[in-house]
């Protein structure tokens, strides 16, 4: 069958998506820190483009926003320091307490309906001595010995936090000329509008990363104040880390509720601590998955609060972590393009006729 010029372009440039469709797809799992590293790159490189219109050197204008940023995440991560600081003595103290706690209370009332445990309390005072009230020559033999288990994945954690800076640091340093040499891939007849396109999906993306960081602040401002609200001492590091760690798609608040549910037991020793966990991380989760996320970032990307949740749960099955990363974005680009092709259609002969 022979095709028109028209069609031969239009297939050609699905081909070319199919491939990259499949790249993306088949290489997903080592992608990680080349994608954080493109997206925090696209995200600071106004601020490099700022200080190099004031004459700074590009490298010292990149070294200076990649240090802040660095710092900034690292104060983030700092967070947990105190909570562990708090934390740890609690934790020696109260789990032989809470499994005697749960022998005298708990366990009598499962017997009562035919489930028969007892748990050994002195077992478990030798592994808190063992492994909570260890030197730090035995706490790092441990670690050492757990990593040969893990490897791959202490491997892969170490790995992506030298390579993403390294990524961030070249992309920075090169952004305008890699900015140009897509451009002079683009053929001069398409240029025109494709630059058009390019300008309205940076306008897009702008918005998404502003609506993701106003989300991030509300959920950090309503953690640390519902937490506080229900007698938390640790109210402020669980909730403003517990928010800015959002960013990072159901890692961040994964972590955050085990740190607060930690915090709770150890803190109160009842099932109350639990309960208010459940009950704050409960109606922050749906708040930011049908109300926060969708209104703060989908509105501003041109999507509904339904379309978000499922380019979310879609990207996410199809490429997993990565899916999920890249998900917003890219629905933000493929907005873009469909209203480009709604009015190319709408003026065309095909809709006129």
């Amino acid at each position: 069958m022979n095709l028109s010029p028209a069609q031969a372009r239009v297939a050609t440039w699905l081909a070319i998506a199919a491939v990259g469709i499949a790249l993306l797809w088949v290489l997903a799992p080592v992608l990680t820190p080349f994608l954080v590293g493109a997206i925090l790159a696209y995200a600071l490189h106004p601020l490099v483009e700022r200080l190099a219109a004031r004459r700074w050197p590009r490298v010292l204008a990149v070294a200076l926003v990649e240090i802040a940023a660095i710092v900034t995440v690292l104060a983030v991560l700092l967070l947990i320091v105190p909570i562990l600081t708090k934390e740890m003595p609690l934790l020696r103290a109260q789990i032989p307490a809470l499994a005697d706690k749960l022998n005298t209370s708990v366990a009598p009332w499962l017997a009562t309906h035919g489930i028969h445990v007892a748990l050994d309390v002195a077992s478990i005072k030798d592994f808190v001595v063992k492994y909570l009230d260890a030197n730090f020559e035995e706490g790092l033999a441990t670690v050492l010995s757990s990593a040969r288990i893990g490897g791959s994945f202490l491997l892969a954690l170490i790995g992506n936090a030298v390579l993403i800076p390294v990524v961030l640091f070249y992309l920075l340093m090169d952004w305008p000329q890699l900015v140009a040499r897509v451009q002079a891939l683009i053929p001069p007849r398409l240029r025109e509008s494709a630059t058009g396109f390019l300008d309205a999906c940076d306008a897009v993306l702008g918005q998404y990363l502003r609506g993701q960081i106003l989300v991030m602040l509300v959920l950090a401002a309503y953690y640390a104040v519902a937490l506080g609200l229900c007698g938390f001492d640790l109210a402020l590091p669980v909730g403003v880390f517990t928010g800015l760690a959002i960013f990072i798609p159901y890692l961040g608040f994964g972590l955050g509720l085990v740190l607060a549910l930690l915090a709770g037991v150890l803190q109160f020793a009842s099932v109350y601590g639990v309960v208010s966990v459940v009950v704050v991380y409960g109606i922050g989760q749906v708040v930011e998955s049908f109300f926060l996320t969708p209104r703060l970032v989908g509105e501003r990307i041109g999507l509904n609060p339904l379309a978000v949740i499922f380019a979310l749960l879609a990207f996410g099955h199809l490429l997993g972590f990565v899916g999920v990363l890249i998900a917003l974005p890219l629905s933000a680009v493929a907005v873009v393009a469909l209203q480009r092709l709604k009015s190319a259609y709408l003026s065309s002969r095909l809709y006129g006729s």
